[in-house]
């Protein structure tokens, strides 16, 4: 039997789905927030000439690279709370689980731009009488960071699908609202059509801001 489209049931539910879209968002950026800067931080660390910093990023690193994100988002759900004694919400134990664990990944990011760079570049800025510091913020890291772009760009559009998976503890993002809307219309095929094209939609807005970044920055060196 030929199935019968019908988009009619998913278009009037467009505001639910915009909501979801809002919260993944959302999610998103929060996670962002937290995972660059501390990215950037175990990276400094890792490449510092102290062992116990090295090791202790080294530690972080490698244990949340090779955890499972769903498995991360579970026990900040359902586990942490418990060992601290606090409520967690949905939005706060996915934003916990995402951000740290996308951390590790861009500090591997971080750490490949940083020593992409040349030692002549470090050693330049000594000889004006730069220190470690400022070298890495005025010199180091501005020459890193267009190097990086393209793959920092791909772990922002990773972390974007990751927060998919707070749905599964009942967290309002896009997602979970098409679950719904699919339970309630019966038209699962058509809702996580326009679902998949919205992601669509956003991945490929994302990946040509990126190109678009690339070619700047290719132009201002």
């Amino acid at each position: 039997m030929t199935y019968q489209w019908d988009f009619g049931p998913v278009w009037r539910n467009l505001d639910g789905l915009a909501i979801g879209l809002f919260g993944t968002l959302q999610l998103t950026a929060a996670c962002l927030a937290l995972a660059v800067p501390l990215g950037l931080l175990l990276a400094i660390f890792r490449l510092s000439g102290y062992r116990v910093l090295s090791g202790l990023a080294l530690v972080y690193i490698d244990f949340f690279r090779t955890a499972a994100s769903l498995v991360l988002i579970f026990w900040f759900f359902f586990a942490f709370p418990m060992l601290v004694n606090l409520d967690f919400t949905a939005f706060t134990a996915a934003f916990l689980a995402i951000g740290l664990q996308g951390a590790a990944y861009f500090a591997e990011v971080f750490r490949g731009g940083i020593t992409s760079i040349g030692r002549g570049q470090w050693e330049a800025a000594r000889a004006i009488g730069m220190g470690d510091a400022v070298a890495m913020r005025y010199i180091i890291l501005p020459q890193a960071v267009r190097r990086m772009l393209p793959v920092f760009f791909t772990r922002a559009t990773l972390m974007l699908k990751t927060t998919t998976l707070a749905s599964a503890i009942a967290y309002t993002d896009i997602v979970y609202v098409a679950f719904r809307v699919s339970s309630d219309t019966y038209r699962p095929i058509e809702t996580f059509t326009v679902t998949g094209v919205i992601f669509f939609i956003l991945i490929f807005t994302l990946s040509r801001f990126a190109a678009f970044l690339e070619r700047r920055l290719a132009v201002a060196t």
